[in-house]
């Protein structure tokens, strides 16, 4: 494993303003066929009966969590493993006009509802899914654009004991659809749907944020959504990034995601709330998404950073989240969240306030700790809901803690601030706070390019002294755009700038294939702008870059991180780091095994030193009381570099530097240019060889603009690019199985 150090300039402001509605929404309205099977001569549905669950043994499981402090996933459902599909489950029925109707019903017995997993879900243009009960209540339909990306989809909760599950496949796409209900999720507890003030699970002293205690908090309120992960549910907000891109990065806690591999199938149900204050009453959850991506799951503050399968709609009225980095213990906090699965709540507290780190049974976590709550509470349920300072601004969510309206005493968020620095590559780097993006707020521009991703170029180059950079270029205005220039720089001088030309509607994106770029071994720095948009100045010029850091490694030397590992193996990661610390690599966590088990993992690194780190959760190693756990580096010869016995706390960092045991490689300081930058002339001195090398000169897209050789037994020379322009260029030295290369700058 590895990651990209990255960041991003203030990039568009438009993209939630002017995205289409379709590009989140779940269900696209319709009616089944089987809701009136009786009228239209279709026979019963073929049914299927799942085992009856025993619900007062579940409760007291819950209940014996709740008493540690453990807020989440608050379950409220008991997952049944199941494998239905089309060919192996259900009954088909011809329509008159052609259609294909699969259907299968199921009956949970004494479920007060029923939501669903699918593993497989491969919907054809054209095709549709339902789900209905016996009530009459219809979801769907379901299509393709339901869950854009992904093959796995969920459901939220339909109220009942029995479902219907149906499938309509036109004749163009006859035999096209895949489905696999891979989970049946039996609900023995409701989400909602009492007329009292406590409305669902949740204890009377919770107050619903359209309460006064709300009025200062509506923007932050819309950032929250009801995480359903199976059986279970959380608590989340919408964060906002460095680029105010509108990226529906979504913040929850690690012990909500951990373990749990179904994340193509859950539902982010936003803007679920009461209408009034007082009695509670219920809402629709028809704002939801379905699918996200992992991308990093932090136990040590406990947060999970999510990437949602797409940006909630204008309809949702979403609201991204700002946040706060310094560390400063707030003056006032508020907590806005979903406990017990309940309709959206908030709290309030006047502190003191302090950070700790605490075990809640989770894993131990750098928390805020909030001694009491002045309003309101948490609950199971609540857990991952963030918390807020003074200046409105997210400093953590929430990891687990005692309080509940009987004894509202200490609750403990994972610190942000902990957070942040593992992903930073993804919210960027603009300082320690950053308010938040309200796209209702947003006025669009006339003219206004963004350069929003840079792909193609991996955190280690191996074996390569090239790169292949693919850059996203987005038209983030409200006209046409037809032409712009893409600049290159590499270590903050410009490499090359190449026109581009095209009709990018608004909002629209284009990947734009960059010339190669040379460079020597070590670590660099790749910034792309663009400029001059249909050759104007640009509205909005902070969007107009992205930049990453990577890692040359040429030649590339493979070795292998080995580690033995104790019986414990989610408890252990490590990393590689380099001298300027940059992360080259990453390991871990692993699964635990009985008796535990290797780990071989090849990496690519370069003729010079790193530092590598293994780290455990728990504070007892790998070794010796659950197993005799080390770890070794070892070179292609099967050589030891670097050795552990595995015996450490919380972490162990330990140099070692990585020599080629092959065919040396010339180092850049080997040879000198000079003077550099020059006009044209440059002296070029290298170490004296008893063979003859060539020399090549290669301009930013790669071309060969000058070349020549050096004779054996000569140690220098002088090259003339006073014919070029001025730029960078990438002079190559070859020979006797040996290679350098140094960057030249022409400046006439």
């Amino acid at each position: 494993m590895h990651f990209m150090i990255r960041s991003t300039t203030l990039v568009s402001l438009l993209v939630l303003f002017l995205a289409p509605p379709i590009s989140a929404q779940i269900a696209f309205g319709g009616q089944p066929y089987g809701d009136k099977a009786e009228k239209r001569g279709m026979p019963p549905a073929a049914a299927v009966h799942l085992p009856a669950v025993d619900v007062a043994t579940l409760m007291q499981e819950d209940a014996a969590r709740a008493a540690q402090g453990l807020k989440g996933p608050f379950r409220f459902g008991f997952t049944h493993a199941t494998d239905y599909t089309l060919q192996n489950s259900g009954s088909w029925f011809m329509m008159p006009n052609g259609d294909r109707v699969w259907r299968l019903q199921l009956l949970c017995p004494g479920a007060l509802s029923i939501n669903l997993q699918f593993s497989n879900y491969v919907i054809p243009e054209g095709a549709r899914m339902f789900l209905y009960n016996q009530a009459g209540t219809v979801r769907g339909s379901y299509t393709a654009q339901s869950n854009p990306g992904h093959t796995a989809f969920g459901t939220a909760p339909l109220e009942g004991d029995r479902i219907t599950v149906e499938y309509i496949e036109p004749p163009a796409v006859a035999g096209q659809g895949q489905l696999t209900i891979s989970e049946v999720i039996h609900g023995y507890r409701l989400l909602g749907k009492s007329n009292d003030r406590s409305f669902g699970d949740s204890g009377p002293c919770n107050v619903n944020t359209i309460c006064p205690e709300g009025d200062n908090w509506r923007q932050e309120i819309r950032s929250v959504a009801h995480v359903i992960l199976g059986g279970g549910v959380c608590s989340g907000s919408l964060l906002n990034n460095c680029a105010q891109d509108s990226t529906p990065y979504f913040l929850t806690a690690n012990h909500c995601t951990e373990g749990n591999t179904t994340n193509a199938s859950w539902v982010f149900v936003f803007n679920w709330e009461s209408a009034v204050c007082d009695p509670t009453g219920n809402a629709p959850m028809d704002h939801s998404i379905t699918g996200c991506d992992k991308l990093f799951e932090n136990p040590p503050s406990d947060a999970s950073l999510l990437l949602l399968s797409s940006i909630p709609p204008p309809a949702y009225h979403p609201y991204f989240t700002g946040w706060d980095i310094s560390g400063t213990a707030p003056d006032t906090v508020h907590c806005i969240h979903h406990p017990s699965g309940d309709i959206k709540k908030i709290s309030h507290s006047n502190g003191p306030f302090d950070a700790q780190n605490v075990n809640m049974g989770n894993g131990p976590a750098d928390c805020w700790h909030v001694p009491q709550w002045d309003s309101g509470t948490t609950e199971p349920g609540s857990s991952g809901s963030a918390l807020w300072n003074q200046d409105h601004r997210l400093i953590g969510q929430l990891y687990g803690g005692q309080a509940s309206c009987s004894n509202n005493i200490n609750d403990y968020f994972g610190r942000f601030d902990s957070t942040y620095q593992h992903i930073a590559q993804w919210l960027g780097a603009c300082g320690e706070t950053l308010d938040g993006l309200d796209p209702e707020l947003l006025v669009p521009l006339p003219t206004d390019a963004a350069i929003t991703s840079i792909n193609g170029v991996p955190a280690n180059v191996c074996n390569s002294d090239s790169i292949n950079p693919v850059v996203t270029l987005k038209n983030n205005g409200q006209s046409v755009l037809s032409s712009a220039n893409i600049n290159t720089l590499v270590d903050g001088i410009l490499a090359g700038t190449m026109p581009w030309y095209g009709s990018l509607q608004p909002v629209q994106t284009v990947n734009v294939q960059l010339p190669a770029i040379h460079m020597a071994s070590g670590l660099h720095q790749l910034r792309v702008t663009v400029s001059e948009p249909n050759q104007e100045a640009d509205n909005n010029p902070l969007d107009n870059a992205d930049s990453l850091r990577f890692m040359v490694n040429s030649p590339g030397i493979p070795v292998i991180v080995q580690l033995d590992l104790d019986r414990f193996g989610t408890e252990t990661r490590w990393k590689i780091s380099t001298p300027e610390g940059f992360v080259a690599y990453t390991g871990g966590p692993y699964t635990n095994s009985p008796n535990g088990y290797t780990v071989n993992a090849e990496v690519c690194l370069a003729h010079m030193c790193y530092t590598f780190t293994i780290t455990d959760d728990v504070g007892d190693g790998i070794c010796c009381d659950y197993g005799n756990g080390d770890y070794r580096i070892l070179d292609t010869t099967g050589t030891s570099l670097l050795e552990g016995n595995g015996s450490f706390a919380f972490m162990q960092s330990d140099p070692f530097c990585v020599n080629w045991v092959g065919i040396d490689e010339l180092q850049g300081t080997d040879v000198h240019v000079a003077p550099n930058p020059g006009t044209g002339l440059f002296r070029v001195v290298l170490p004296t060889a008893r063979q003859q090398r060539s020399l090549r000169v290669l301009d930013a897209v790669g071309r060969v603009a000058w070349s020549g050789e050096v004779a054996p037994g000569t140690d220098r020379t002088e090259i003339n690019l006073a014919h070029l322009m001025d730029g960078c260029y990438i002079l190559v030295v070859e020979g006797g199985g040996r290679r350098a290369v140094q960057r030249i700058i022409v400046q006439h």
